[in-house]
């Protein structure tokens, strides 16, 4: 059966760096992801949603860490419809105004979408060289519904991506019981795994579209999710009774796909790697 490989969504958050989980030694930059690359066989880069990527941290990230280690990377903000600060746009790319202005996508130039697409392709660039690129995850807004618009903005992002893509849902109706079929049928054709999510308000769809990847991305079970921080959203300490159900389920993924990635965003503190760490228990055991 397909090896499961079981991480979290980040190994650089000031909380975790604070909790204690990483030694004495292991706490500077190199050291946290040496260290987190020594227990995990995966880990997500969530700092590419809010900025674009750097071909020099990813040289640096691939050196640090061991041949079959993955690095799954989320798409820039821009890339899948998100509003973001014009800060986080290269100084030469930014419009003029104030720098925490917020920026949509639909309204920036072509040539600076095509420009935002070429770096990010540079910047992810030598972790696929090095072997390490898992995929690129596409995450899109609790606003992008089911439709032809929709679907025709995933393909254009399967084709830009020039990488292994996957896609991720917020809006819940692409796994209704009246859409889940239909966006089954859809993906499937393409080959793009979608991603099951462990969340409040989303259905515990865990389906294999594709032979080569499914991926699932546990965020938490918070009654704050929807409203309130990002802290507030996702924090949540899983126990190994709300995990045991995934077991079979990513079990049958395995079955279906050649690659499958459990991915832990749940915060705060060491919460993501002390539960990624059960699920890998839970996994191993017979």
């Amino acid at each position: 059966m397909t090896a499961i490989l079981v991480g979290s969504c980040s190994w650089t958050g000031p909380e975790l760096a604070s909790s204690g989980w990483y030694p004495p030694g292991s706490r500077g930059t190199e050291g946290r992801l040496r260290h987190y690359a020594s227990r995990f066989p995966v880990v997500e880069v969530d700092s590419t949603y809010y900025a674009l990527p750097s071909a020099h941290n990813s040289r640096l990230w691939a050196a640090r860490t061991p041949t079959g280690f993955t690095f799954d990377v989320k798409a820039f903000a821009a890339l899948t419809g998100h509003p973001f600060p014009a800060r986080a746009l290269p100084p030469e790319l930014r419009p003029t105004g104030p720098a925490n202005a917020r920026l949509h996508p639909n309204k920036l130039p072509r040539a600076t979408l095509d420009e935002l697409w070429a770096r990010f392709h540079a910047g992810i660039e030598p972790l696929r060289a090095a072997g390490r690129l898992g995929s690129a995850l596409f995450q899109f807004p609790p606003w992008f519904r089911p439709g032809a618009e929709a679907r025709a903005r995933i393909e254009e992002c399967r084709a830009r991506a020039e990488v292994p893509i996957t896609v991720e849902f917020r809006h819940p109706d692409w796994l209704s019981d009246a859409q889940l079929d239909d966006t089954l049928r859809f993906l499937s054709e393409l080959h793009i795994p979608l991603v099951g999510v462990d969340a409040p308000g989303m259905p515990a769809v865990a389906e294999a579209t594709s032979p080569h990847l499914s991926v699932v991305r546990f965020h938490g079970r918070s009654p704050a999710w929807g409203t309130g921080s990002k802290e507030e959203r996702y924090r949540h300490q899983y126990t190994a009774e709300e995990l045991k159900p995934w077991v079979p389920r990513l079990r049958a993924l395995a079955r279906s796909s050649t690659h499958v990635h459990a991915l832990f965003n749940n915060c705060c503190g060491d919460a993501a790697v002390r539960a990624a760490e059960t699920m890998a228990e839970l996994l191993a055991a017979r």
